[in-house]
């Protein structure tokens, strides 16, 4: 309150100063006004100018030379060509040159009791062959030889399987598969091994006399006694 009332004080002499004095108020700003100036700072001086590049000043160094990667060519593969074989005068699945596969001969029958027969074959034999395969011994029963299929044997009727194979010099059939299956597929898978097991045969004979191998057919029937 003290500090107030003193500057409500010092505001109106100055006031009054200015009034009736004004040529003493204004050397006395004048001199606090010189008291408290503030020299200004000098310029900086102007940066040097920049030395001329000597003329044999080694340059910047250049970026790192990375090679470039390199892959080897690959070695040229040779493919090798056979000189063609001579084509063969005829053709065949069997030893025989020209036998066919299946043929259409009434062949022999073969013996069958109770309820189905062993019938033989369909085959024309080998082409070099004169006479063809017949059935020497054995018999396969319709019956007792295969497995009853579910229902019974009764479903079986009337059905028929024929197989292909190779009657050899020795009479013995080999290479043999279902070229006619029938409904019951395990009597399919069973007739070829009784035929290959249980049948011998007389082999095919050329016009020398000699025993030659050919392709023969069976026929499985299955038959109501």
């Amino acid at each position: 309150m003290i500090l107030l009332l003193v500057l409500l004080h010092l505001g109106a002499l100055y006031g009054l100063a200015r009034l009736f004095a004004p040529d003493m108020v204004a050397g006395v700003e004048r001199e606090v006004l010189s008291t408290f100036s503030i020299p200004t700072a000098p310029p900086e001086p102007a940066p040097p100018p920049d030395a001329a590049p000597d003329d044999g000043a080694a340059g910047e160094p250049g970026r790192e030379a990375i090679p470039r990667p390199e892959t080897a060519p690959e070695p040229e593969v040779v493919i090798r060509q056979d000189r063609p074989i001579p084509r063969a005068s005829a053709e065949g699945r069997d030893t025989t040159s020209g036998a066919r596969e299946e043929g259409s001969g009434t062949g022999a029958a073969g013996e069958g009791l109770g309820t189905g027969s062993g019938n033989a074959g369909s085959g024309q034999g080998g082409g070099g062959a004169v006479t063809r395969p017949s059935v020497r011994s054995g018999r396969i029963d319709a019956a007792r030889d295969f497995p009853i299929p579910e229902g019974g044997r009764a479903t079986r009727f009337g059905t028929r399987i024929v197989v292909a194979f190779t009657v050899g010099v020795d009479g013995r059939a080999s290479n043999c598969s279902v070229i006619r299956p029938g409904p019951d597929p395990r009597a399919n898978a069973a007739l070829c091994p009784l035929v290959i097991e249980r049948i011998r045969f007389n082999p095919a004979r050329d016009a020398a006399g000699n025993p030659v191998p050919a392709r023969y057919g069976w026929e499985q029937t299955f038959d109501p006694a």
